[in-house]
């Protein structure tokens, strides 16, 4: 996949296919307890994609994100990643080039040392 010329706009959209992927598996697999719900959060206009985990273990409340995607300028924004096998590594092996893909958990600065986009 790439990003040059006239295949922006279908690299976009072939993220955004993968992300949700991504996160409709990670949401049906998570580690669902009973009381808590694995949510997909899905927004293909905006480009925000989430896998939150809400509800009760016992007496105490659980509200949490454990994944959070963005899709930027023709890249895509690891936001944070608590994935075991690791975000990044999953969309290499799906075909997303190491230039689009930025860990955004890092620092601006810290992200210069990094193999990934840095903005």
């Amino acid at each position: 996949m790439t990003r040059t010329g006239g295949n922006y706009s279908i690299a976009v959209e072939q993220y955004r296919q993968i992300i949700q992927q991504l996160i409709l598996e990670g949401s049906k697999s998570g580690l669902s307890q009973e009381g808590v719900e694995t949510q997909a959060i899905l927004d293909t206009e905006r480009d925000h994609y989430l896998l939150l985990h809400t509800g009760w273990r016992g007496n105490r409340r659980t509200h949490g994100c454990s994944l959070h995607l963005d899709i930027k300028d023709g890249k895509i924004w690891i936001q944070h990643d608590g994935t075991e096998m690791g975000m990044a590594t999953q969309l290499l092996e799906l075909g997303v080039p190491k230039e689009d893909i930025v860990l955004a958990f890092h620092s601006p600065y810290m992200r210069q040392f990094t193999e990934f986009a840095t903005n």
